[in-house]
This record gives structure tokens, C-alpha cells and sequence, in this order.
């Protein structure tokens, strides 16, 4: 009896261990992969890229500090809004939106 409990103790440990790498592959991997690319979004803005941010307003970046740019909104040049970088959804090069 003992060597059957020993063997059934075995492959639950098994199960675990397979059930926790699929987790991570289709969860946690996917999850790192994504904040590396946002992260190489953010340090790759520029003043002049158009951008939407997360509530979904479109401007372009006017000035910009390590943590916190400043976004012009609309064709009014007196609508401009200072937030963190990330409250930056997506980024569209100058030189992409001007082709």
C-alpha cells in the first residue's frame, strides 16, 4: 500500500508541475512580453509624436520630463495638459504621421 500512495503522491506532483508551466506560458509570459513593449514605447517618445492616451484623447507631445510630458489637444494652442507617461495608450512617430 505504501508504494502505491508513494506513486500516486508522485504524479500529483507531476500534475502540479505541468499545470503551473502552462499557466505560465499562457499567462504570465504573455503578460512580461506586453510591458516590455509598452515600456519601449514610452522610452522611445519624442516631442512632436502624436499620441492617445488612455481615456482616448488625441494630441501631440509638446514638452517632456523623465515621468511626465505635456500634451497639446486639438488645433487650440492654449489646450495643453501635463500627465505621466503612462497615461500614453499608443504613439505615432512625427516623421509616420506626417507621410
Amino acid at each position: 500500500m505504501s508504494a502505491e500512495s508513494g506513486m500516486g503522491l508522485g504524479f500529483t506532483i507531476i500534475w502540479l508541475v505541468v499545470i503551473f508551466a502552462i499557466m505560465y506560458f499562457l499567462m504570465i509570459r504573455p503578460q512580461k512580453k506586453e510591458q516590455k513593449r509598452v515600456q519601449a514605447m514610452l522610452s522611445s517618445m519624442e516631442v512632436g509624436d502624436s499620441v492617445v492616451t488612455t481615456s482616448g484623447f488625441y494630441g501631440v507631445i509638446i514638452d517632456m520630463t523623465d515621468e511626465d510630458v505635456i500634451v497639446e489637444f486639438g488645433n487650440n494652442k492654449n489646450c495643453r495638459i501635463p500627465m505621466r507617461k503612462q497615461a500614453i495608450a499608443e504613439v505615432e512617430k512625427a516623421e509616420e504621421a506626417s507621410a
